[in-house]
């Protein structure tokens, strides 16, 4: 975890977004975890296909989730 990589949003919900980062399961950014943005709706943050960096939080390889958070905007 802390590793900073290169994403593509890949689908946004009112939870969070989910975001590519080149590997089969994609990861999530909780809306919690886009920065000061945390009150707004995902799709006000980041928009469908946008290229971003995120952070890696956590991997939980049983439940094939990645927590990812919103590192910038390139």
């Amino acid at each position: 975890s802390g590793m900073i990589i290169p994403g593509l949003v890949s689908n946004i919900t009112d939870f969070g977004a989910f975001v590519d980062i080149g590997i089969k399961e994609n990861g999530l950014i909780h809306k919690s975890q886009m920065n000061r943005h945390s009150n707004l709706h995902p799709a006000s943050v980041v928009s469908l296909q946008q290229e971003i960096m995120v952070e890696i939080l956590e991997v939980d390889f049983e439940r094939k989730r990645i927590s990812l958070k919103l590192h910038h905007k390139i």
